[in-house]
Protein backbone atom coordinates (compact mmCIF):
# COMPACT_ATOMS: atom_id res chain seq x y z
CA UNK A 1 0.00 0.00 0.00
CA UNK A 2 2.60 2.57 0.49
CA UNK A 3 5.09 1.28 -1.65
CA UNK A 4 2.43 2.62 -4.65
CA UNK A 5 1.72 5.92 -3.12
CA UNK A 6 2.44 9.27 -4.24
CA UNK A 7 4.77 12.01 -1.92
CA UNK A 8 1.91 14.06 -1.73
CA UNK A 9 -0.64 10.95 -0.69
CA UNK A 10 2.28 10.37 2.04
CA UNK A 11 2.42 14.10 3.07
CA UNK A 12 -1.39 13.42 3.14
CA UNK A 13 -1.21 10.52 5.62
CA UNK A 14 1.34 12.52 7.59
CA UNK A 15 -0.98 15.28 7.79
CA UNK A 16 -4.24 13.57 8.53
CA UNK A 17 -3.18 11.43 11.03
CA UNK A 18 -1.69 14.64 13.08
CA UNK A 19 -5.02 15.99 12.60
CA UNK A 20 -6.63 13.00 14.08
CA UNK A 21 -4.73 13.30 17.12
CA UNK A 22 -5.17 17.16 17.31
CA UNK A 23 -9.45 16.18 17.01
CA UNK A 24 -9.16 12.93 19.89
CA UNK A 25 -7.26 15.45 22.18
CA UNK A 26 -9.84 18.27 21.43
CA UNK A 27 -13.07 15.75 21.64
CA UNK A 28 -11.63 13.85 24.27
CA UNK A 29 -9.02 14.80 26.74
CA UNK A 30 -8.89 18.92 26.56
CA UNK A 31 -9.48 20.98 29.65
CA UNK A 32 -10.89 24.17 28.16
CA UNK A 33 -13.57 22.24 26.47
CA UNK A 34 -15.18 20.73 30.32
CA UNK A 35 -13.71 17.14 28.41
CA UNK A 36 -11.90 15.96 31.71
CA UNK A 37 -15.05 16.17 33.75
CA UNK A 38 -17.24 13.04 34.25
CA UNK A 39 -19.36 13.98 37.11
CA UNK A 40 -22.13 15.28 35.15
CA UNK A 41 -23.25 12.33 33.83
CA UNK A 42 -25.35 11.63 30.15
CA UNK A 43 -25.65 14.37 27.94
CA UNK A 44 -27.27 14.40 25.08
CA UNK A 45 -29.49 16.29 22.26
CA UNK A 46 -31.59 14.23 19.62
CA UNK A 47 -33.55 16.61 18.38
CA UNK A 48 -32.13 17.86 15.00
CA UNK A 49 -31.38 21.94 14.76
CA UNK A 50 -32.28 22.31 18.23
CA UNK A 51 -28.83 23.63 19.39
CA UNK A 52 -28.06 25.47 16.39
CA UNK A 53 -31.26 27.25 15.84
CA UNK A 54 -30.81 28.35 19.93
CA UNK A 55 -27.27 29.27 19.23
CA UNK A 56 -28.81 31.52 16.63
CA UNK A 57 -31.50 32.76 18.37
CA UNK A 58 -30.11 33.54 21.52
CA UNK A 59 -26.46 34.85 20.05
CA UNK A 60 -26.75 38.17 21.92
CA UNK A 61 -26.93 36.13 25.33
CA UNK A 62 -24.30 33.24 24.62
CA UNK A 63 -22.09 35.17 22.95
CA UNK A 64 -19.52 35.55 19.76
CA UNK A 65 -16.74 33.38 21.60
CA UNK A 66 -19.69 30.28 22.20
CA UNK A 67 -20.98 30.82 18.75
CA UNK A 68 -17.81 30.64 17.13
CA UNK A 69 -16.91 27.83 18.88
CA UNK A 70 -19.59 25.88 18.79
CA UNK A 71 -21.51 26.79 15.28
CA UNK A 72 -17.75 27.70 13.19
CA UNK A 73 -16.04 25.11 15.61
CA UNK A 74 -18.12 21.89 14.65
CA UNK A 75 -17.84 23.21 11.06
CA UNK A 76 -14.15 23.83 10.37
CA UNK A 77 -13.18 20.66 12.52
CA UNK A 78 -14.10 18.82 10.25
CA UNK A 79 -13.13 20.20 7.05
CA UNK A 80 -9.68 18.92 7.36
CA UNK A 81 -10.96 15.43 7.30
CA UNK A 82 -12.93 16.39 4.33
CA UNK A 83 -9.84 18.23 2.65
CA UNK A 84 -7.28 15.12 3.47
CA UNK A 85 -9.35 12.32 2.79
CA UNK A 86 -9.36 12.63 -0.93
CA UNK A 87 -5.80 12.79 -0.99
CA UNK A 88 -5.09 9.95 0.62
CA UNK A 89 -8.02 7.77 -0.75
CA UNK A 90 -9.03 6.86 -4.19
CA UNK A 91 -12.66 6.39 -2.88
CA UNK A 92 -12.68 9.52 -1.45
CA UNK A 93 -12.18 11.32 -4.53
CA UNK A 94 -16.27 11.10 -5.11
CA UNK A 95 -18.08 14.18 -2.92
CA UNK A 96 -20.57 11.93 -1.50
CA UNK A 97 -18.40 9.38 -0.18
CA UNK A 98 -16.35 11.84 1.66
CA UNK A 99 -19.20 13.17 2.79
CA UNK A 100 -20.55 9.82 4.13
CA UNK A 101 -17.29 8.92 5.96
CA UNK A 102 -17.47 12.89 7.73
CA UNK A 103 -20.82 11.71 8.93
CA UNK A 104 -19.84 8.19 9.89
CA UNK A 105 -16.76 9.07 11.59
CA UNK A 106 -18.57 12.20 13.52
CA UNK A 107 -21.55 9.36 14.62
CA UNK A 108 -18.34 7.16 15.96
CA UNK A 109 -16.95 9.98 17.69
CA UNK A 110 -20.61 11.41 19.10
CA UNK A 111 -21.09 8.15 20.51
CA UNK A 112 -17.49 7.81 22.49
CA UNK A 113 -18.23 11.16 24.02
CA UNK A 114 -21.40 9.68 24.86
CA UNK A 115 -20.28 6.23 26.51
CA UNK A 116 -17.16 7.97 28.45
CA UNK A 117 -19.24 11.02 29.29
CA UNK A 118 -17.16 13.67 28.34
CA UNK A 119 -18.77 16.28 26.46
CA UNK A 120 -22.62 15.48 24.84
CA UNK A 121 -23.80 13.20 21.99
CA UNK A 122 -25.68 16.40 19.98
CA UNK A 123 -27.24 15.29 16.52
CA UNK A 124 -26.29 19.02 15.66
CA UNK A 125 -23.03 18.63 16.23
CA UNK A 126 -22.96 15.79 13.56
CA UNK A 127 -24.54 18.30 11.23
CA UNK A 128 -22.03 20.59 11.50
CA UNK A 129 -19.04 18.17 11.19
CA UNK A 130 -20.82 16.69 8.47
CA UNK A 131 -21.13 20.02 6.73
CA UNK A 132 -17.99 20.63 7.85
CA UNK A 133 -16.00 17.35 5.60
CA UNK A 134 -18.41 18.68 2.56
CA UNK A 135 -16.81 22.09 2.65
CA UNK A 136 -13.23 20.56 3.11
CA UNK A 137 -14.42 18.61 0.31
CA UNK A 138 -15.11 21.76 -1.43
CA UNK A 139 -11.86 22.85 -0.40
CA UNK A 140 -9.60 19.91 -1.88
CA UNK A 141 -11.60 20.78 -5.33
CA UNK A 142 -10.98 24.54 -5.15
CA UNK A 143 -6.97 23.38 -5.13
CA UNK A 144 -6.94 20.75 -7.66
CA UNK A 145 -8.72 23.08 -9.59
CA UNK A 146 -6.06 26.07 -9.37
CA UNK A 147 -3.05 23.14 -9.07
CA UNK A 148 -4.45 21.90 -12.58
CA UNK A 149 -4.98 25.64 -14.15
CA UNK A 150 -1.10 26.77 -12.52
CA UNK A 151 0.38 23.45 -14.21
CA UNK A 152 -1.90 24.84 -17.61
CA UNK A 153 -0.50 28.29 -17.14
CA UNK A 154 3.55 27.00 -17.18
CA UNK A 155 3.18 24.83 -19.98
CA UNK A 156 1.65 28.38 -22.18
CA UNK A 157 -1.54 26.73 -22.52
Amino acid sequence: MIRNTTKRQKLGWVLFILYLCLLAYLMFFSESFGRTDTSRGYRYNLVPFNEITRYFRYYDVVGILLFLINIVGNVTAFAPFGFFLPIISRRSKKWYNTVMLGFGFSLTLETLQLIFMVGSFDVDDMILNTLGAAVGFGAYQAAQWGRIKLKQRSRGQ
